[in-house]
């Protein structure tokens, strides 16, 4: 059976910036909310390497700091330009990094709900994952780009070539056609099975793995020819996403 359905474009939390002070005055418990609620969270959209560092490279409000936070503490920042820009410098990991980009607003922090995640220290897949919506991938990544999973909802994503104007989703007997979107992302919902299912995307097929085990810390492991990590998004909800490997050259 063939059906068509419209991309799915993941909501990105849009908000203006407030103005700061070298010494700002102590905000009320409202007023400090509303820095919050009223500063952009950075968007990354480029991860490269350089030496021993990576250079990590986005858009938020101009001239706004931009703090990037690992779990072990750790934090690296720097201030976006008058158009928005900034860019990062990290330390090259020697293993997998996650790490939590925020906003910073006077002594306030707009926190993204996306996570920076770079693994193999950045041999890896570079993703931005993303609590409930689809995994944007920033290295080079095959047809089928990322499956996520709640255990109770599917998404499969990934990026066409230019000028592809559908994507086919083969899945459990299923055919579906996707529009991706400007930048030639696409993202479509797949039953939820029980394990390890085919999935065909752009003439290759890949083999979703299942479910990964309940965690609350990170968990990374090598599973079906690609990267299948737990993780734990904003208010602790697990999430798997499984990355699939680029073809062999």
């Amino acid at each position: 059976m063939k059906r068509a359905m419209l991309s799915t474009a993941a909501a990105v939390l849009a908000i203006g910036a407030a103005a700061c002070s070298p010494n700002p005055p102590e905000r009320s418990g409202g007023e400090a909310q509303a820095a919050r609620e009223w500063a952009r969270p950075p968007v990354v959209e480029r991860v490269e390497r350089s030496g021993s560092t990576l250079a990590v490279s986005g858009v938020a409000d101009a001239e706004a700091r931009v703090v990037l936070r690992g779990d072990d503490g750790a934090a690296f920042a720097a201030a976006a330009d008058s158009r928005g820009r900034f860019e990062v410098r990290v330390p090259a990991p020697s293993g997998h990094l996650l790490l939590r980009p925020e906003t910073q607003v006077g002594q306030d922090a707009a926190p993204s709900p996306d996570r920076l995640l770079i693994l193999a220290a950045g041999q890896g897949p570079i993703v931005v994952l993303r609590p409930g919506g689809p995994t944007r991938r920033l290295d080079a990544a095959p047809p089928l780009g990322a499956i996520d999973s709640d255990g109770r909802m599917r998404l499969a994503s990934g990026r066409a070539p230019a000028g592809s104007e559908v994507v086919e989703v083969q899945s459990g007997g299923e055919t579906v056609q996707v529009a991706p979107d400007a930048e030639g992302r696409w993202s479509v919902i797949l039953p939820v099975g029980d394990g390890p299912d085919q999935i065909r995307v752009g003439g290759r097929d890949f083999t979703w793995p299942g479910e990964a085990g309940a965690s609350r810390d990170l968990l990374v492991e090598r599973m079906a020819s690609g990267w299948r990590i737990r993780w734990a998004g904003p208010g602790g909800a697990g999430q798997t996403t499984w990355l699939p490997d680029p073809a062999a050259p």
